[in-house]
């Protein structure tokens, strides 16, 4: 099976010549993919759009886009444009986000199942008279419960986790079936320490711990609500995220490909970043921890 080792990191806190450079450094490090994402800062799609064009082998991916940010036409056109432009590097991920960020945008929030089908056969309807890309941008749906993952299954090219344990992505192979690309992104901390590595951990992972569509997911995976009610338990940490030194790193993320991943997105958690419970946002490159697990390594 397919192994490529990836990340995703914002880059709200870095600026346009910074972000060239990170991109650039990531590509000589050996990682497969960037996944940008979004929520209030850069745009993912026209960013990714101007990674693809200062990169020559890396992956530049949206990581996720939110699909109440744009119409289905546009993200059909989108995804072939960066495709047929770029050679093949781009991948567009699509999630449904939360309420929290989607209705004070202006938007109504709609079941997730029935508005990603919806998007995705909007896609696929979509006229597209731009030259076809000769290696189609894969599309992948982020979500981790069975109804998003069937949607994945039957509209889409694969699934993009994040913070699930290996029985979600055990389980999402089982849905998925054989032929398609699973993405786990892992929140990682370079540090051996069992206590201060779960309290970093903890506190990059907050705004995620508290919300209930990951709550949902974890019960049914047999967590209970002692496990995040306290900002997460050392049990649901350990099986969320990765962390120690760089070998026990490596280690734990060759377990989401046992599991039944196909790529594997670093997500670190940075020792000198100020986190907030109201916000997702982690804006450091840890480069002391991507380079210590990078593939070129």
């Amino acid at each position: 099976m397919t192994r490529h080792l990836s990340v995703s990191q914002w880059s709200e806190g870095t600026s346009g010549p910074d972000l060239i450079a990170a991109a650039q450094r990531l590509e000589e490090l050996g990682y497969h993919e960037y996944w940008h994402p979004e929520v209030f800062g850069r745009e993912t799609l026209s960013t990714c759009a101007y990674l693809l064009a200062k990169t020559e082998t890396i992956h530049i991916s949206s990581g996720i886009a939110n699909v109440y940010a744009r119409d289905a036409v546009n993200a059909a056109h989108a995804a072939n444009g960066l495709a047929e432009l770029s050679g093949g590097r781009f991948r567009l991920g699509l999630g449904v986000s939360h309420p929290g960020l989607v209705e004070p945008r202006g938007h109504k929030w709609l079941p997730p199942v029935t508005k990603m089908r919806s998007f995705l056969e909007g896609m696929k309807a979509a006229p597209i008279e731009s030259p076809r890309a000769a290696t189609p941008a894969p599309v992948i749906v982020a979500g981790h419960g069975p109804g998003l993952m069937r949607v994945a299954r039957d509209h889409a090219d694969g699934s993009f986790l994040f913070l699930q344990p290996h029985e979600s992505i055990r389980l999402a192979r089982e849905t998925l079936g054989p032929d398609k690309e699973i993405h786990a992104a892992v929140r990682c901390v370079l540090d051996p320490n069992p206590d201060s590595a779960r309290d970093l951990a903890r506190r990059a992972c907050a705004f995620y711990i508290s919300l209930p569509a990951y709550q949902s997911r974890w019960r049914e995976l047999g967590f209970e609500e002692s496990d995040w009610a306290t900002g997460g338990s050392d049990r649901l940490i350990d099986a969320i995220c990765a962390w120690g030194d760089a070998e026990t790193l490596r280690q734990k993320l060759d377990t989401y490909f046992e599991a039944g991943a196909t790529h594997v997105a670093l997500y670190s958690c940075n020792p000198d970043e100020t986190y907030s419970l109201e916000s997702p946002v982690s804006k450091n490159w840890n480069w002391p921890l991507l380079e210590a697990v990078a593939p070129a390594n």
